[in-house]
């Protein structure tokens, strides 16, 4: 265990009569609450925003429960604990494992022992950007609020560091399509506004290239380029490839191993953007 200059009491919990979902079984049984905090500048806050891929759909495995004192969440009551996967909550029986911890970890090795990184789960499966913009309810969650929920936590419990956002195969469609850049870019211009910071940083993934369909592989793809065209026109914005990256059986979303990778990728992302504004 890393030693740490912080001192964090640690009050078990053990979830009673927890549905272990075939999705896993290895679902966390425990929670271990986070009592205590070091300065608001050595915790680093990540808001985990976007749709089903962002918000986890692989298989949990042992070493994804394994949690480590410097990297912290939240539960649905919005208290503070050591996190595990599934790190989201708002699709119980859908919700695994997603790129967060992986994200953490890679970027945990960075930085210095008084450093802890607070993940917000803040991702919907299947929710297009209108569903954004508007702050409309997508499976029971206002998706706007609930960002502007997540900001507020970053201000009460650290510094905001960064979104990490996948979304768009619900707008990978004819329609939707011709307009998407110009909504992602207001959703973002929202985003850093209501934060306070207009250099916040914001790390895309790219959608997978796995569609069984040439017509979506074709709709993906689209998606794809608007995703780089608005990467490479904000100075704040980083991208990260997914084309190698392997599906779950379904063709939709990322497997285990692939999740895991995508996190690293995220957080070399983070690393490269946050060097890249130093020199």
């Amino acid at each position: 265990m890393k030693n740490l200059l912080i001192l964090i009491f640690l009050i078990p919990f053990i979830t009673k009569g927890q549905t272990i979902l075939s999705r896993t079984t290895n679902f966390p049984k425990q929670t271990v609450y986070v009592d205590s905090l070091p300065a608001k500048e050595n915790v680093w806050v990540f808001i985990m925003a976007g749709q089903s891929n962002m918000a986890g759909r692989a298989f949990v495995e042992p070493q994804d429960t394994i949690s480590d004192p410097q990297i912290i969440s939240i539960n649905k009551e919005n208290r503070l604990i050591l996190a595990k996967e599934p790190l989201h909550f708002y699709q119980p029986k859908l919700t695994g494992l997603d790129c967060g911890m992986s994200f953490a970890r890679e970027l945990i090795l960075h930085l210095d022992t008084n450093t802890v990184i607070l993940l917000l789960p803040c991702a919907v499966g299947g929710s297009s950007i209108d569903f954004w913009l508007n702050d409309s309810i997508f499976n029971g969650v206002h998706l706007k609020s609930n960002f502007m929920e997540k900001v507020e936590l970053a201000k009460m419990y650290g510094t905001l560091k960064g979104i990490l956002w996948h979304q768009g195969e619900s707008d990978a469609f004819e329609d939707k399509i011709p307009v998407y850049e110009s909504k992602l870019n207001k959703l973002f211009t929202f985003f850093r506004k209501y934060a306070g910071k207009d250099s916040l940083p914001i790390i895309m993934g790219e959608l997978g290239s796995y569609p069984v369909s040439e017509k979506m592989k074709a709709n993906w793809s689209s998606i794809n380029e608007i995703i780089h065209q608005a990467a490479s026109t904000d100075k704040h914005c980083s991208l990260v490839s997914t084309g190698d990256l392997k599906p779950k059986e379904d063709n939709i979303h990322f497997n285990s191993p692939s999740q895991r990778i995508l996190g690293q990728r995220y957080a070399d992302a983070y690393l490269k953007l946050m060097k890249k504004r130093r020199e």
